[in-house]
């Protein structure tokens, strides 16, 4: 099986920095981790705020601490380091191989949602706060196993909701459901396609001017031989 992961992101409209910070870091003892934070507001002052929030779980993450006390602890830091002034949601993906487990950590009012290999559509939407704003705010975790055919998609609000100005919302479970099902079993890339097509829907309803930043990361598990080569495909326009 190999694990296929992909992210699209861009800015607000007529602003040159996004607020949303995505970090990826390999498990020290094997697997891979996102750490997806959209802080405060937009532009500059929102990508310091979660700059702080994913260098800190990824630094968690590294020294082998578990992904809801990495979530924990970058909570406290930011709190303390802004005074409680500040908020960000944190979302954090991994892949363990230790366990065999899909680890989904969430402080977001945004869901996470999981396509099932038999293609049910299960969304994450339980109490969940931002980090930064009190002590002792904890993530809702969800450890699923690792089986071929999962699709897992987390986002920041700017996607939730697109065309949220007119009467034609963004309805992104919908969407995903209906996107997944044109994809092929073990199809090459899927993980970006759907990121990707899920980000053209979105800047479709904002007209091309997106009213807030917008990431999109997906994370799939494809049932595919492997040649145990590690690929890793970054477009960054500037």
């Amino acid at each position: 099986m190999e694990i296929e992961a992909a992210a699209v992101k861009v800015a607000k409209w007529a602003t040159s920095e996004s607020g949303d910070t995505l970090e990826m870091i390999e498990r020290p003892h094997g697997g891979i981790s996102f750490a997806l934070a959209d802080g405060q507001s937009s532009g500059r002052a929102a990508r310091a705020i979660s700059n702080i929030v994913a260098r800190k779980v990824i630094a968690e993450l590294a020294e082998g601490v578990r992904d809801g006390a990495a979530a924990r602890a970058a909570n406290d830091y930011l709190y303390t380091y802004r005074a409680g002034k500040v908020s960000a949601t944190l979302n954090i993906l991994s892949a363990d191989l230790v366990s065999n487990t899909l680890v989904l950590s969430r402080n977001s009012h945004c869901p996470i949602l999981i396509l099932t290999p038999a293609g049910q559509l299960q969304v994450l939407d339980g109490p969940s706060e931002p980090i930064g704003v009190r002590r002792g705010v904890r993530p809702e975790i969800t450890e699923l196993p690792l089986e071929a055919g999962m699709t897992v998609v987390a986002y920041t609000d700017g996607l939730q909701e697109a065309g949220g100005w007119s009467s034609r919302s963004f309805d992104v479970p919908t969407a995903l459901t209906e996107l997944a099902a044109q994809i092929t079993s073990g199809e090459a890339n899927s993980a970006h396609v759907l990121a990707n097509a899920l980000m053209v829907r979105a800047l479709a309803l904002e007209q091309g001017r997106a009213r807030d930043d917008i990431s999109v990361l997906v994370l799939r598990v494809i049932d595919r031989e492997s040649d145990g080569v590690r690929h890793l495909l970054l477009r960054l326009p500037f």
